[in-house]
């Protein structure tokens, strides 16, 4: 495994220790100035990209951290860079299907998915050299909290939506794989100091063990973890995280 520490939200740069991981690479991102959230993070994918690539060529299986459900573009990316075409596996509570058109608060971060798998190719994947997933090579794992624009579009979209209890080799798309994991897909009572909680969801044990029966089946290239938490000073909060951290960066 190699660990890539991409410490940034909505072009933020987060304080080292907020994401606790002792990452091989830690990623930076020079963003132009008066550059827009959307260039930011487009620039922040880039260079999230590179170490991805040489990770995947390399036969190593990268699994890169960051605050940001945007940046699992990068991830992407990076492995298509190194001659991969993965399908992807979306662990969220929320759908990430936004749209400009369809969003009511304008939160990039609710359009993750969405932009992954073609909309605003212009503003998201065209600025770094992503190829579009093809919605029927996109999976998203639970999604309790939807908005009705984004229920619309997924019972009409090719993207699947299923319990992350039903993750297995024979749900998800075939071929090469990337896996990501917002954090926040873990029930808010097991994780808490989340920016967007959401009661309700699976344990840690129950996505951890999803996760790792992909990982077992040798077709993950890149696993992307998004931690969208909140500073916190509160010793538990920072041993839960800790710990969720460790075992994504041992493999799980």
């Amino acid at each position: 495994m190699t660990t890539i520490l991409a410490p940034y939200h909505q072009g933020e740069r987060l304080a080292d220790a907020e994401i606790p991981v002792h990452a091989d690479v830690t990623v930076t991102a020079e963003f132009p100035a008066g550059a827009d959230l959307w260039q930011q993070a487009a620039v922040t994918c880039a260079a999230i990209a590179e170490p991805v690539a040489a990770a995947v060529r390399g036969g190593r299986v990268p699994v890169v951290f960051s605050g940001d459900c945007l940046l699992a573009g990068g991830t992407v990316a990076g492995a298509q860079r190194a001659g991969r075409d993965p399908g992807v596996v979306w662990f969220d509570a929320h759908g990430d299907v936004h749209t400009l058109e369809t969003s009511t608060s304008g939160y990039l971060g609710g359009m993750s998915l969405r932009v992954l798998t073609g909309a605003h190719p212009e503003r998201y994947a065209d600025a770094f050299g992503l190829r579009p997933v093809a919605p029927e090579r996109a999976v998203l794992a639970d999604a309790r909290d939807l908005d009705p624009a984004e229920a619309e579009y997924l019972a009409g979209s090719a993207t699947r939506r299923i319990p992350v209890a039903e993750v297995d080799t024979d749900t998800v798309p075939a071929g090469d794989l990337v896996i990501h994991v917002d954090a926040d897909v873990i029930d808010a009572g097991e994780l808490p100091g989340l920016r967007y909680p959401v009661p309700g969801g699976p344990s840690t044990e129950a996505v951890l063990d999803a996760c790792a029966r992909l990982v077992a089946t040798g077709r993950v290239v890149a696993i992307h973890v998004a931690c969208p938490w909140l500073p916190t000073g509160d010793r538990a909060e920072r041993e839960i995280r800790d710990r969720l951290v460790s075992r994504f960066a041992a493999g799980l």
